[in-house]
C-alpha cells in the first residue's frame, strides 16, 4: 500500500506491479474515507501532502 502525491503516483504503481505482479487499485484520497485509518500527513516518497492511495 502506498499513499503518494501526484508526482510519485507512477513510481508507486511501478513498485506495486513489480512486487505483486498485478495492477493496483488507485483511489483519490479526497473521494474515499475509512473508519479505522487516518491518512498519513505526507507522501511515502517525499514530504508533500498525499493525494492518492495505491493498493
Amino acid at each position: 500500500m502506498y499513499v503518494v502525491c501526484r508526482e510519485h503516483l507512477e513510481r508507486a504503481i511501478d513498485e506495486f506491479v513489480e512486487i505483486y505482479e498485478m495492477p493496483p487499485d488507485i483511489y483519490k484520497l479526497d473521494q474515499v474515507s475509512f473508519t479505522d485509518w487516518d491518512v498519513p500527513s505526507k507522501c511515502n516518497f517525499c514530504d508533500k501532502p498525499p493525494g492518492y492511495l495505491v493498493v
